[in-house]
């Protein structure tokens, strides 16, 4: 049996692919237009679907995108915390292990951000604190774009009405953007 025969090919095939062209009888521009239209609609539907279940948007495209003000390069950073005025209060918000490695100095652990716990540690270490304190906010763990730490951090401390929040843009790691730099660490604890 051929496939044109069965009719599965005919309606489930588009007619511009290119292996079942012989099999087939010319399809009218009609029939082409509707195909077209059903391929835009599926993926108009995987993209909804998709974008549902990300909450409607994906980390990447939410707040603290690169270039936003809420960002604070490295070299800015070393530039505070050098200088003679008052330095903000930095606060590593991702895993021990890195943290033991290298760290920036007088950098203060709180564990990783995408632990409850972690962000109550984080909570309590700031309670005292004026709401309008320089604070800023690292991790570095892996990619900016895949940071599970970064975020959560971030908002915790904006939904508690802290107005001087700064995230260190750590683009590929602490490691790459920090320590390969020379910029000044701190290893232990």
């Amino acid at each position: 049996m051929h496939a044109h025969s069965t009719g599965f090919k005919r309606f489930f095939v588009p007619s511009w692919w290119p292996y079942t062209r012989p099999a087939m009888k010319q399809t009218n521009d009609h029939q082409r237009i509707y195909h077209a239209w059903i391929l835009i609609a599926a993926a108009v539907f995987v993209t909804v679907v998709a974008a549902a279940q990300s909450g409607g948007h994906s980390p990447a495209a939410s707040e603290l995108r690169p270039g936003s003000a809420e960002l604070i390069q490295p070299q800015e950073l070393l530039k505070a915390l050098q200088s003679s005025s008052v330095k903000p209060t930095v606060l590593y918000v991702g895993p021990h292990f890195l943290y033991a490695q290298a760290h920036i100095r007088n950098a203060e652990f709180m564990g990783p951000a995408s632990d409850p716990q972690s962000l109550a540690n984080l909570r309590k270490r700031v309670a005292a604190l004026p709401r309008n304190s320089s604070i800023v906010l690292y991790c570095g763990c892996c990619p900016w774009d895949h940071c599970p730490n970064i975020r959560p951090a971030y908002k915790e401390l904006q939904k508690t009405g802290f107005t001087g929040v700064k995230v260190l843009y750590l683009g590929k790691s602490f490691g790459t953007d920090w320590v390969d730099k020379g910029y000044p660490v701190e290893k232990g604890q």
